[in-house]
């Protein structure tokens, strides 16, 4: 099942999306918003999927889809937690910051928490505040939470995953060393995110979805030019389960939280990077220094994940960096 949210209001008009992506049917009369279906989705779950079928099965007409008229699946949501589950990424970043990995990096997944008030909807700009801060994307895979109690272990975490989207992780990179100096995390060097247009069920995924991984290629194209495309599922060293059960140390979590992969990397050059970061990184690795610029104005990200077929799976964000 395909969810997306039309743009209305604070929080959206939550609709069902047919398996192509392309046409669409209210569910406002089931839940008003995608909040609401998840703070109730014991009941709207099934209700949500029997209009689903009826869009799919041609019962229902439905009308046809604008991606640009979407929001966010979320528009708001309350908590973004976005980790660094893939251990090549952290290596390379590191590497760039002059900064020793963590001791733990291969026994405690990092996280942080981004600001989750304001998230871009697939078609709407980044804006370019400044272009000394180093704006950079960054292509990853979330998943969206039920209720989620603390002290989840990891083999109890699938029923607490509703949905998965893709998304933007929007970075400025030459903020980030000296709010790290001050040994307290991230803050302005992590802007607005942007999500996928559709989030999915994990059954959409088939047999791509397991054991809290999604096996697929995730594309990153930058000015119309494939930058990326490399394999989601086994290079993910930390699962979402496994982060669940990190974050459910201290923690619960209400329906709606959203759990973010980290920059999705393999260690093979030949599938490329999933933000500009990476590459300058190899840039330095191999001739002493970065030549990649940074985003800038009239910039344009693609981001998007095909099915085997060659279907597209959350719709692609497709953005344009805009002044700020």
């Amino acid at each position: 099942m395909k969810l997306a949210s039309l743009r209305s209001g604070r929080d959206g008009a939550l609709v069902v999306v047919s398996r192509d992506g392309q046409r669409f049917a209210a569910a406002t009369a089931i839940a008003p918003t995608l909040q609401a279906a998840l703070d109730d989705w014991r009941r709207t779950e099934p209700a949500l999927r029997a209009l689903a079928e009826r869009l799919e099965s041609g019962a229902l007409a439905g009308s046809p889809l604008d991606p640009a008229a979407l929001a966010s699946p979320l528009p708001r949501a309350y908590e973004w937690v976005d980790g660094s589950a893939y251990v090549n990424h952290v290596l390379l970043v590191r590497q760039a910051r002059k900064a020793e990995p963590p001791a733990t990096l291969y026994t405690d997944p990092l996280v942080y928490q981004g600001g989750s008030g304001v998230l871009l909807g697939p078609r709407e700009p980044i804006p370019l505040v400044d272009a000394a801060w180093g704006l950079d994307f960054e292509a990853e895979l979330a998943v969206v939470l039920l209720d989620t109690p603390r002290g989840t272990r990891a083999d109890q975490a699938e029923p607490h995953v509703a949905l998965l989207m893709l998304v933007n992780d929007v970075t400025l990179r030459h903020l980030i060393p000296e709010e790290l100096a001050k040994g307290f995390g991230f803050f302005c060097s992590k802007p607005a995110s942007a999500f996928s247009p559709f989030a999915v069920t994990p059954d959409e995924l088939g047999a791509a979805w397991r054991d809290g991984r999604v096996h697929l290629r995730l594309r990153s194209t930058l000015n119309g030019q494939l930058v990326g495309d490399p394999e989601a599922g086994p290079e993910m060293h930390f699962s979402f389960f496994q982060l669940i059960e990190h974050i459910c140390k201290t923690r619960s979590y209400t329906a709606g939280t959203l759990l973010g992969s980290g920059t999705v990397s393999n260690a093979d050059r030949a599938r490329g990077i999933s933000c500009l970061a990476e590459r300058r990184m190899i840039e330095t690795i191999d001739a002493g220094a970065p030549s990649t610029p940074f985003l800038k104005q009239g910039d344009r990200v693609t981001i998007e994940m095909l099915d085997p077929e060659g279907r597209s799976i959350f719709g692609a964000i497709a953005q344009e960096v805009v002044a700020g």
